[in-house]
């Protein structure tokens, strides 16, 4: 028998669960406005490192003035980035790092005018990619998304084998993939080959949780639809946190990592964030507006 607390959160999950689709709904739309407003200001959905884009990348191991370094490579070159490695307990300095499409020999010398110090092995690490290379290798990342979202796809239709179901699990992962994508873009990051990579590795952590919440909910007959939801919310959202309490720590606190693991990092985090708004907001609706019509108990 249900308890009066029990009963008040089904009445209230009952009236409300199609307005909680709200909030996701605008939050993709948002993303989708913003994407294509980045679009048309730069010509492509992110913004490229020179492992993507070609290029050099430079990393300093000593303290140097970064704003006059910065302003004076700006003012050679154009088109350099710099990024701030510390110790974020500490706030020591650890690495510089430089990206620019100049060539490394000329971003080299006027790196060792401007501080003085001769670059060497032990000071400094050079990174260089061609323009073509590093598209070209772009190209077949992206490919291999595509490719893994559609067979990703195929497989939720052949689990679950009803039309409305798996493409809610297919909305979910997607709406994952574009707001991290815009949230990235939004904090200005270079994405590197690494950063692409994570959003290959985002697909399988965004359908997890969708496929327990849609499984239990359609497969399982225990208790009542609602009762399963919420059992599929305890078991995915403990599973997010585990996997935000191994990602954000290795960002926030672990120190010499290189950048492109603390890139994959960054964005998990920013996934697995989506993915609960996605997940027990927009896919939960679905499913619980899909049984209501199905008349599923």
């Amino acid at each position: 028998m249900e308890s009066t607390t029990e009963h008040h959160k089904k009445q209230w999950y009952d009236k409300y669960y199609k307005i909680m689709l709200l909030p996701p709904v605008i939050l993709l739309i948002l993303s989708f406005i913003y994407l294509a407003s980045f679009y048309s200001k730069n010509g492509d959905f992110i913004f490229k490192d020179s492992s993507l884009s070609g290029g050099t990348t430079i990393t300093l191991n000593f303290d140097t003035n970064v704003q006059n370094l910065e302003t004076a490579l700006k003012q050679k070159f154009g088109d350099v980035s710099i990024r701030t490695i510390t110790d974020i307990s500490s706030g020591k300095h650890i690495a510089l790092i430089i990206d620019s499409s100049a060539q490394p020999e000329d971003l080299k010398k006027e790196i060792e005018s401007i501080t003085g110090k001769k670059l060497t092995q032990d000071n400094s690490n050079i990174e260089f990619s061609g323009s073509s290379l590093g598209e070209n290798f772009y190209k077949q990342l992206i490919t291999a998304i595509i490719i893994s979202f559609i067979l990703m796809s195929i497989v939720i239709f052949a689990l679950f084998r009803t039309f409305v179901p798996s493409v809610a699990v297919i909305f979910a992962a997607f709406a994952d993939i574009v707001v991290s994508i815009a949230v990235v873009d939004f904090l200005g990051i270079k994405l590197s080959s690494a950063g692409i990579a994570a959003f290959l590795m985002l697909i399988g952590y965004s359908v997890d949780t969708d496929i327990l919440l849609t499984t239990r909910v359609l497969k399982k007959k225990e208790g009542s639809v609602n009762q399963r939801i919420y059992g599929s919310f305890k078991t995915g959202i403990f599973m997010t946190f585990t996997g935000l309490a191994a990602v954000l720590p290795a960002f926030f606190i672990v120190t010499g990592l290189p950048d492109s693991f603390r890139q994959i990092f960054l964005i998990l985090s920013i996934g697995l964030f989506a993915d609960m708004i996605n997940t027990w907001l927009t896919n939960a609706s679905l499913i619980k507006w899909y049984a209501d019509v199905k008349r599923i108990k």
